[in-house]
């Protein structure tokens, strides 16, 4: 699932095209993610995109509300396989494309999804909070402070508190895995456990992998590509998240992988101490 790092690349290439273009047509494949799709087929049509930005894994997409309308914000949530892109109209679309936006400048923006878990809905009026559900504070914004004390007012795991969106805002299963190696702490430690000098160290961990994934344009594993349908690169700095059995390139012992918070967690048995409670296979 695209995380923090590849929803921030993928808003920052929006805004360096979407912003000044009209829609002229819209066109639908299957509708199923899409909230009232009868709204965005009305609404849509001769909208002018006028800024892009994200919350948390969310991109939210202004629109010109024109003549003292009500604002409007076409919300999108990428899912686990989607990707949104501008391309020319003139290439051909991939399959399993749902929706594509013709420009007022001979390209497209074109959202694809294979398995269709992403969400788009258009949202009318002033845009509140609640309309993204109940979301934590930016990583990347969050003080030492306020990191220690989110973690230290929740009994669960560490892991769980990382992925926990109502904690912190944009983390998945990729980069809180790469934090806590980083930080040299096992997934499955209580997150009220972790002495003061653990929380600063993992603080500044989740910061640097998520500023250098960002400057990388994130991780292509699967199905991510950025808004101009390019590949990021820092799948190749993982160090801990999918390298089950390879060596951990700062102690040389074997990279386990354990179930935690109900999905696959990696880490180092050397470099990330486990707890007593930890289960391992």
């Amino acid at each position: 699932m695209p995380e923090l790092p590849e929803v921030e690349t993928v808003a920052r290439g929006l805004r360096e095209v979407l912003p000044g273009r009209r829609v002229v047509e819209v066109w639908f494949g299957k509708t199923d993610f899409i909230e009232q799709p009868e709204i965005l087929a009305e609404q849509l049509p001769r909208a002018l995109f006028c800024g892009v930005e994200r919350r948390g894994k969310n991109l939210l997409l202004a629109l010109d509300p024109g003549g003292g309308a009500e604002s409007r914000h076409l919300l999108v949530h990428l899912g686990m396989t989607g990707q949104l892109t501008v391309r020319h109209a003139d290439e051909i679309a991939p399959p399993h494309t749902h929706v594509v936006m013709r420009l007022d400048d001979g390209r497209e923006l074109r959202y694809t999804d294979i398995r269709r878990f992403g969400k788009m809905r258009l949202i009318i009026g002033p845009l509140a909070e609640s309309e993204l559900g109940e979301l934590g504070v930016e990583p990347l914004e969050t003080s030492p402070t306020e990191f220690a004390e989110r973690i230290h007012s929740r009994r669960a795991r560490i892991k769980a508190l990382l992925l926990d969106q109502t904690v912190f805002r944009g983390l998945g299963n990729i980069y809180t895995d790469e934090s806590l190696w980083r930080a040299r702490i096992h997934p499955a430690r209580l997150g009220s456990s972790l002495r003061a000098k653990e929380l600063q160290c993992l603080h500044a961990a989740v910061r640097r992998i998520l500023q250098d994934a960002i400057r990388l344009r994130g991780s292509s594993i699967s199905d991510y590509v950025d808004s101009a349908g390019e590949m990021g690169e820092y799948q190749g700095k993982h160090r801990a998240y999918g390298r089950e059995g390879q060596k951990c390139s700062r102690c040389a012992a074997r990279i386990r992988r354990i179930i935690v918070a109900g999905r696959s967690s990696y880490f180092c048995p050397r470099c990330q101490r486990a707890p007593r409670s930890a289960l391992t296979r």
